[in-house]
């Protein structure tokens, strides 16, 4: 199945049976992808309005980027699956001798490093967009400023969720030095973005029930 482009339902019927993808990952990449789509429809709902006429240029920009990131998310949806299934083949390798042993460590070593380079990837993109959201949200049409903020909520629940996938592949690792430097690149994402999601949600809050 190309999960990327599947429905809905069929991939939430998928991603509820014993089968290992799509899992976490892809459904963090859907997530963020639905977060900056919320975006996008922010900067939709403002373009050609006379009252926003000073944030037009901004928000045509930020419609182009955001519709970039989408794309981005959703076929990183399919990566995620691709990049697993190598080391779902590692797991099964055979290990009775030493040398079946140390081939198969080997092959792991390579799956898991390939597997956290998506999940990474998807926590760069829902950082891009959480930033974007920032701006949809402070300048873009009041009506719609609840979407940006459930977009901010989407992107940093994406992120959060992407994070963990990155942790499980780097505690397999053996080469303890990498797994520790892929471990600090997604903390060090959690710890500017999660903080700045929340800080547009509690924003957005603020501006609807008039505080």
């Amino acid at each position: 199945m190309l999960f990327s482009n599947s429905t809905c339902a069929d991939f939430v019927a998928a991603l509820g049976t014993k089968s290992p993808v799509p899992g976490g990952g892809g459904a963090s990449a859907l997530v963020g992808a639905v977060g900056m789509a919320l975006g996008n429809m922010v900067a939709s709902l403002t373009i050609g309005k006379k009252n926003y006429t000073a944030v037009e240029p901004e928000m045509l920009a930020l419609k182009a980027e955001a519709e970039r990131l989408q794309k981005e998310l959703l076929a990183l949806i399919q990566q995620d699956a691709e990049v697993f299934e190598p080391l779902a083949a590692a797991y099964r390798l055979p290990k009775d001798s030493d040398a079946e042993k140390a081939y198969k460590a080997q092959v792991m070593e390579a799956a898991l490093h390939e597997a956290c380079g998506v999940p990474l990837e998807i926590m760069r993109n829902c950082a891009q967009a959480i930033v974007l959201l920032e701006t949809a949200a402070a300048k873009g049409n009041r009506r719609a400023v609840s979407d940006a903020g459930a977009g901010a909520a989407f992107c940093k629940a994406a992120l959060i969720s992407a994070s963990l996938n990155v942790s499980i592949n780097t505690k397999a690792m053996s080469d303890r030095a990498y797994a520790d430097r892929l471990n600090t690149t997604a903390d060090t994402l959690c710890a500017e973005y999660e903080e700045r999601a929340e800080r547009i949600v509690n924003n957005v809050k603020k501006r609807l029930r008039g505080k």
